[in-house]
């Protein structure tokens, strides 16, 4: 059985961890920097990612972290997730910057302002079933984020109609701006299962 953590200091970790073993994944919560061994997958859920960067840095697990992404490991990260991921988030806190993407905070306004949408993500289809290929994929955001600019190595995956960047992919690690624990399409966490799979040994 595959074996994926989920970073649990804040946010929606719970419905990953739901997601993960509806899908047959050992998911672990992921607390102290002793959780992260023997894993082949790590996901840095949505929440407020100043407060998730300040506890990996209490809890010493932003310097593993960093390591692990460093040494091939993959790692997720949807909303808050993707803000930590950022090699640039605009403004002094706490981020674990190993992925090449400059990220705007809060880029769609306050939280009344979240909102869902449909996006086509053809990423997807290799781990779409013949009925679920080339169906949109429902987003929801919620207080995101958007991809302001990529660099070397970075490949855009999503993208709003005439709007920002939201889902991208760098080698090992990938990132969306919305949150696809929400719902009942497995997509998402089957792309990064696929990747997990395709992957070196466990770390």
């Amino acid at each position: 059985m595959r074996r994926v953590g989920v970073l649990a200091l804040q946010g929606a970790f719970i419905e990953h961890m739901q997601m993960l073993r509806s899908l047959g994944v050992d998911a672990v919560e992921v607390r102290l920097p002793g959780q992260l061994h023997d894993l082949e997958g790590l996901i840095i859920p949505g929440g407020e990612s100043t407060a998730i960067g300040k506890l990996a840095v209490t809890y010493e697990l932003a310097d593993p972290i960093r390591r692990m992404a460093k040494d091939g490991a993959k790692i997720w990260g949807t909303c808050a997730g993707m803000i930590l991921l950022a090699r640039d988030v605009g403004r002094g806190q706490p981020i674990l910057g190993v992925m090449n993407i400059v990220v705007n905070r809060n880029a769609f306004g306050r939280q009344a302002d979240s909102f869902e949408t449909d996006l086509m993500i053809p990423a997807l289809d290799p781990v779409s079933t013949p009925e679920e290929r080339g169906r949109p994929f429902h987003a929801v955001f919620i207080r995101a984020p958007s991809i302001q600019s990529t660099g070397d190595g970075v490949e855009e995956i999503a993208r709003l109609p005439d709007g920002p960047v939201v889902a991208a992919r760098q080698d090992n690690l990938l990132a969306t701006a919305f949150h696809p624990e929400l719902g009942d399409d497995t997509r998402f966490h089957r792309y990064f299962l696929a990747k997990v799979l395709a992957g070196p040994p466990r770390l």
